[in-house]
């Protein structure tokens, strides 16, 4: 048990560093202030860094080593529910279906699910547009039903649904946890920086409370900074 500790403090130690050293790289690359600095928002930045970025080779992310620490950190039953209902959130890729009072309903392109949506940024948007967004389920559902537009929805210009839906199928294919495929290239990509970069590589202008993105990510012709 004491060498298997001493092994695992040695590696989480390493982990530690890699990182450090990956997210500060990400930052000083992405510049992640928002438009005009950088078409990565802040709390698309950090939800990626915190939930979304695996450490080394591990499939950990920062938020989930805290829920497994939550022995010595000792959050209470509310914070840490909510850590892990954030922890499984992901980025979506969605059609506008309209407005329900001040909620906004968004379909998931490939699986179709429907979701009743507060947006944080304000944006209200217009039926079949297509948005880049993370989502977080009601974390009191007897108190509100709705889910949250967490991040400032992406909105994607001049590719259709039927775009989107070829590009996310042919991407799927070959990712081991098929049944999770598409959880799996929204929330972790092919490769560690995959959604950062096509955020910069396909910005195409913004305004207050939406930033619109241009593009196919794997189809580097389409991307306008590419």
């Amino acid at each position: 048990m004491t060498i298997r500790k001493a092994r695992s403090a040695r590696e989480s130690h390493g982990d530690k560093h890699q990182l450090e050293d990956d997210e500060q790289h990400g930052e000083d690359e992405c510049l992640p202030d928002g438009p005009p600095m950088s078409p990565l928002t802040r709390s698309y930045f950090t939800s990626w860094a915190f939930f979304d970025h695996r450490i080394g080779k591990t499939t950990d992310t920062l938020a989930s080593c805290l829920i497994d620490a939550n022995d010595i950190i000792w959050m209470n039953p509310d914070q840490l529910e909510a850590l892990k209902k954030m922890t499984e959130s992901r980025m979506g890729i969605y059609e506008h279906k309209g407005t329900e009072d001040n909620h906004v309903r968004l379909r998931e392109l490939v699986t179709d699910r429907d979701a009743i949506c507060h947006v944080a940024s304000g944006y209200r948007g217009k039926a079949g547009e297509l948005w880049y967004v993370r989502l977080l389920p009601p974390l009191v559902p007897k108190f509100a039903t709705y889910h949250v537009a967490f991040t400032t929805p992406y909105v994607l210009l001049g590719s259709t649904k039927k775009d989107w839906i070829d590009f996310l199928r042919r991407n799927m294919v070959g990712i081991k946890a098929s049944s999770e495929a598409l959880h799996w290239l929204l929330k972790f990509g092919p490769r560690m920086n995959y959604w950062n970069e096509f955020v910069l590589l396909a910005y195409h202008h913004h305004q207050a409370d939406a930033i619109f993105l241009t593009g196919i990510p794997d189809l580097k012709a389409t991307l306008p900074h590419a």
